[in-house]
């Protein structure tokens, strides 16, 4: 290939969905080019207006279609509204193109499955429990057993091209089950009348679900099976579905869903299907990093795949979340039943015991190592209350009399010192009790053989010990460096609730082994995978990104198949705000520094100033001033107690409506959310750490003036901060441990929300940091964090002289 830079820009020009690429999007797509060549990666920083997503989807359809590096694209983001932007973009490149790219956006099972949609599962089974339990009892009614009577399978179904060493089912069969399930031929009715409908589609199937046929159950009591799972054995696990069911083959859950319900087919499945065949598929974080969802995509996971991570300022603490495991007490106490079951029903006679050793024999499971693991759960569960209750007593007294004096929040009981690696508190306690290492890696094992018994011997139950023994084994051997266990007690008090400990009318408990470093596990997953591109508005400082996020030990030490090192490089681009700058004004508004410790408990603060401390004073002056800036305006305090001082401050102080946002379910958000939007200009007052400042697109003149007070740290004495900062400081440095885990994060946050403003070129707007630490000279100073670009924009000044620049700018608009 040609290298000039006119030649490589004309090889993507053609793919590129718009007329032209704006300055800085032409660089990024080259970039991207250069990193995916090298089988490296571009961690890039791109406000609102650099043209991210078509970027990223252009650089990867030019590696994808004219080298032979790559075969897809993958593409995560944690953003609806991000996922639904990559599908369009998809779409527009897609229309420019003779032959266009085959894509597929991602969802949940729990968005699939036709029963689970439309509620005929019973009210105490999940839809993925549910669902699994039909394919494996369909899966079973499917095999092939050799008696299979012959004969052509019906033109309706799609033969799919199957390796004959490796298909165990019979397609005949699952025929057989789909149509059992259809409507009586003999009631004279048609398909949509008697059948299932979903998502305005409707199956051809009852809406009840199926039992399967006497003549094909050994059972006297013949098993539930699903007629959409059958259908798919039927078309050899084949999709009747293709991509162009979707706008310019781009297949969403709008188009596959009701064409698969239509054809009587999983959703799911051909969900499945369709992804590895696709050149581009769009999903979340989960179908990359979670272990759980990653199976999904583990085929088309690998050195042919061009990533593309969006919002990846959210990277470490997403994936922190999904690498952590949280084994709730009734979960234990359901695996504990699971193990009982087995050990009673042996105890029933001779003959029952005998059929439950031979069961478990198949797997190399005695008997007695079930009894072991039932005395370990339940001895589990006792030491759980007793550590809960030892802890409530030392924290508040006179709970049990009383339990409403528990706060109303979740509580963290750390195992360990956070500040030391250490053996946690439930490790000792269980080797003292002789419940050692080789008992905690059985458990999978024992979890696993209980499964299947209770599943051989038609025993009714809905067992979870097997995955409560995956997360006991890696609880005991997870290192006490990046990982800390703790006792979590959710807040979710319930009246009726049957509690066995008086603190569980007001709290969950549960044991969580929470992930303090995800670079290690970051790495693993880039590491399988091509090249790819990192991408977000709020990167910087690069240089710290790409350290917490792997991508730097990936580049030193990534040993190729013969032994030799590869080289996988790492670069970085960051791009200013493209928009005019003349349409927006940007503060640092020097006010002494908004820590607790300065400015008081805001409940002892009287809304009117009367008993206010010099802090308060200064941070009233500030909000009063940008409160009766022009149009609506958002204040984003550093928690959401001092969101209710602000806006109760605030409702006296201006004219303006006040919206004050609170810690709520999402439906509530989003209704304070309208009414902000709705009407003339408007207060909205919240949490810089809440949903309303990050991933929400305030266009237009939904909002002209955004401050943040304050840098939005978080708890820095929680335990489990506290955890994280210890593994920072050993992985990268005790001088770059609180900056790399606390404040890095806390300022893109800060960015994320005042980049709200300003989301197009004819968009006016201001943008204020209030606060000395936002200032270049200040103690403890964030500045350093800034881009370049942007550190220049933002003029410093007190709030005295706030108004007066707010009233100069905005009269140069009239």
């Amino acid at each position: 290939m040609r290298d000039t830079a006119s030649t490589r820009e004309e090889v993507w020009r053609e793919y590129f969905g718009f007329d032209e690429p704006y300055a800085n999007q032409a660089d990024a797509i080259e970039r991207a080019v250069e990193a995916g060549k090298s089988r490296g990666f571009l961690a890039m920083e791109g406000p609102c207006g650099t043209g991210k997503t078509m970027a990223a989807l252009t650089a990867g359809t030019h590696l994808v279609r004219d080298t032979d590096l790559y075969e897809r694209m993958v593409v995560v983001t944690p953003v609806k509204q991000q996922l639904q932007q990559f599908v369009d973009d998809l779409r527009t490149l897609n229309a420019g193109m003779d032959d266009p790219l085959d894509g597929i956006s991602l969802v949940g099972k729990r968005d699939l499955c036709p029963y689970g949609r439309e509620g005929k599962f019973p009210n105490d089974v999940g839809t993925h429990d549910r669902c699994e339990d039909l394919r494996e009892s369909t899966a079973r009614l499917v095999e092939d057993d050799g008696r299979s009577s012959g004969g052509a399978v019906a033109d309706t179904v799609i033969q799919n091209e199957v390796d004959d060493e490796d298909q165990w089912w019979d397609p005949r069969k699952g025929q057989d089950l789909a149509a059992a399930a259809r409507p009586d031929a003999t009631a004279q009715t048609t398909i949509g009348e008697e059948t299932l409908h979903t998502a305005g589609a409707a199956s051809p199937y009852r809406p009840e679900q199926p039992t399967a046929p006497e003549s094909m159950s050994e059972s006297d009591d013949p098993p539930l099976y699903c007629p959409f799972e059958a259908d798919w054995y039927a078309r050899n696990k084949g999709s009747p579905v293709d991509f162009s069911a979707g706008p310019n083959n781009v297949v969403t859950l709008e188009n596959y869903l009701p064409a698969a319900v239509e054809r009587g087919t999983c959703p799911h499945r051909v969900m499945s299907v369709m992804l590895e065949r696709a050149d581009v598929v769009v999903g979340n974080y989960n179908h990359l990093f979670d272990p759980g969802s990653r199976p999904l995509l583990s085929s088309i996971l690998d050195e042919g795949t061009f990533v593309v991570v969006d919002e990846a300022h959210r990277l470490e603490e997403r994936v922190r979340d999904l690498l952590s495991d949280r084994l709730g007490k009734q979960t234990i106490v359901q695996a504990r039943n699971d193990c009982n079951l087995l050990v009673q029903r042996a105890q029933q006679s001779v003959d029952h015991k005998k059929q439950v050793r031979e069961v478990l024999s198949a797997r190399e499971v005695p008997l007695e190592a079930v009894d072991h693991a039932r005395k370990f759960y339940d001895d589990l569960t006792r030491w759980l209350d007793d550590c809960v209750e030892t802890h409530l007593d030392a924290e508040h007294e006179g709970w049990r009399a009383n339990p409403a004096i528990l706060p109303e929040r979740d509580c963290e009981i750390p195992l360990r010192d956070p500040d030391t690696v250490e053996q946690d508190e439930l490790t000792k306690w269980a080797e003292e009790k002789g419940y050692d290492g080789q008992l905690w890696r059985s458990l999978a094992k024992v979890g696993a053989a209980v499964e299947d018994a209770i599943d051989q011997l038609g025993l009714t139950r809905q067992p979870v010990c097997a995955a409560v023994g995956v997360i006991a084994g890696q609880w005991w051997e997870r290192d006490h460096s990046t990982f800390l266990r703790e006792i979590e007690l959710e807040h979710s008090p319930a009246e009726n609730r049957s509690a066995d400990a008086d603190y569980e009318s007001v709290y969950t408990p549960g044991l969580l082994c929470y992930n303090c470093m995800p670079a290690t596990a970051l790495r693993d997953v880039f590491d399988e995978l091509g090249g790819g591109v990192l991408m977000s508005a709020t990167l910087e400082p690069l240089d710290v990104f790409t350290r917490v996020s792997g991508l730097d030990a990936l580049a030193e030490t990534d040993d190729g198949d013969d032994g030799d090192d590869l080289t996988r490089s790492v670069r970085s681009a960051t791009y200013d705000l493209p928009f005019p700058p003349a349409n927006r004004a940007s503060y640092l508004v020097d006010c002494r520094p908004f820590t607790a410790r300065n400015r008081g408990d805001p409940e002892d603060m009287k809304p009117l100033g009367e008993n206010w401390n010099p802090t308060r004073d200064e941070y009233a002056q500030a909000l009063r001033a940008l409160a009766r800036s022009p149009g609506n305006v958002m204040i984003a305090m550093p928690n959401y107690r001092e969101a209710r001082w602000a806006g109760a401050y605030l409702e006296e102080a201006v004219e303006k409506p006040v919206v004050v946002d609170e810690a709520s379910s999402n439906e509530a958000t989003e209704r304070r959310k309208q009414s902000f939007f709705r009407g003339g200009g408007k207060v909205l007052v919240t949490s810089t750490r809440g949903t309303l400042t990050e991933g929400v697109d305030y266009d237009g003149e939904k909002l002209s003036t955004c401050a943040v007070v304050g840098v939005p740290l978080v708890n820095i004495g929680s335990p489990r901060i506290r955890a994280v900062q210890r593994a920072y400081g050993d992985a990268f440095g005790e001088e770059n441990a609180f900056e790399y885990a606390l404040t890095v994060p806390a300022v893109r946050r800060a960015r994320q929300a005042i980049g709200r403003v300003i989301r197009g070129s004819e968009e006016v707007g201001v943008r204020a940091f209030v606060g000395r630490r936002y200032a270049p000279d200040a103690r403890h100073s964030v500045y350093p964090f800034l881009p370049v670009g942007e550190r220049e924009e933002f003029t410093r000044m007190t709030p005295d002289f706030l108004a007066g620049q707010l009233d100069a700018f905005w009269g140069k608009r009239d």
